[in-house]
């Protein structure tokens, strides 16, 4: 049977929360220039937060940034896991009211989805 009007599906208030996040890079890199991998790398996480987070303003910590380019330009990491955070702006003149502050998660990773945190 069907409805009539269809139900309307409401968004979620954004709130702050904590995920966990296994990315997997080398689907989003594959074919790229030997010489623009990393660049790449960063961008597709930022892409990543930006969706699942549905903030525009995301932040890429220094840890996660080094564990992109640890092996160069050319040979980036097959997956990473990452944390990302939605966090409320504090600035007065800030665009959005939240960001997403992306994270590296050092361990294994294997077996393991989408953890919320808190």
């Amino acid at each position: 049977t069907l409805q009539f009007p269809p139900p309307l599906i409401m968004p979620k208030a954004m709130d702050t929360c904590c995920r966990e996040y296994t990315i997997h890079l080398a689907t989003r890199v594959h074919g790229k220039t030997f010489k623009k991998k990393a660049p790449t790398a960063v961008k597709k996480v930022k892409e990543f937060a930006q969706k699942m987070m549905g903030t525009s303003d995301v932040r890429v910590d220094t840890r996660l940034n080094k564990a992109l380019w640890a092996g160069g330009i050319r040979s980036t990491p097959k997956r990473i896991r990452v944390q990302i955070e939605r966090r409320r702006a504090d600035d007065e003149d800030a665009k959005e009211e939240f960001y997403s502050y992306v994270t590296h998660v050092e361990g294994d990773f294997r077996g393991q989805g989408v953890k919320v945190i808190e």
